[in-house]
């Protein structure tokens, strides 16, 4: 798969996250896709194995921030394009009317042209109490 192929990718992905769509969001992950949480009690987070898996985990996310969105993305491939980033900046409110602001990298590795890992990373920032 070409560079440009998977550029469009990821950024098709991004939209996604941006736009709440679960199904678009699939669309690009592989039937055998894996999520690697930025939070959990493994090295690498939570892992989170196959599609349906996935979808209720992203589903989930927007449920827990409905307000959440990922600006400023930029992408990158690899020169093999096996591998990509992307980097943004993840903003969203909390439960209890709290702000998160962070900035993150998304690693991902490829298979058939379709995302089969997303391994993410986000800073960890205290949440801002909004007045």
């Amino acid at each position: 798969m070409n560079q440009n192929t998977l550029l469009q990718l990821l950024d098709t992905f991004s939209q996604a996250w941006n736009a709440h769509d679960v199904e678009q969001l699939m669309n690009c992950m592989h039937v055998n896709c894996r999520f690697e949480t930025v939070a959990g009690d493994d090295v690498h987070g939570t892992g989170i194995v196959g599609a349906d898996a996935v979808r209720e985990v992203f589903s989930n996310t927007f449920k827990t921030f409905p307000d959440a969105q990922w600006r400023n993305a930029k992408h990158w491939i690899s020169a093999d394009g096996n591998y990509g980033v992307s980097e943004s900046t993840f903003m969203a409110t909390t439960a209890d009317g709290g702000m998160i602001e962070a900035n993150m990298v998304d690693i991902f590795h490829f298979k058939d042209g379709k995302i089969l890992l997303k391994n993410a990373f986000r800073k960890n920032r205290p949440v801002k109490n909004m007045p």
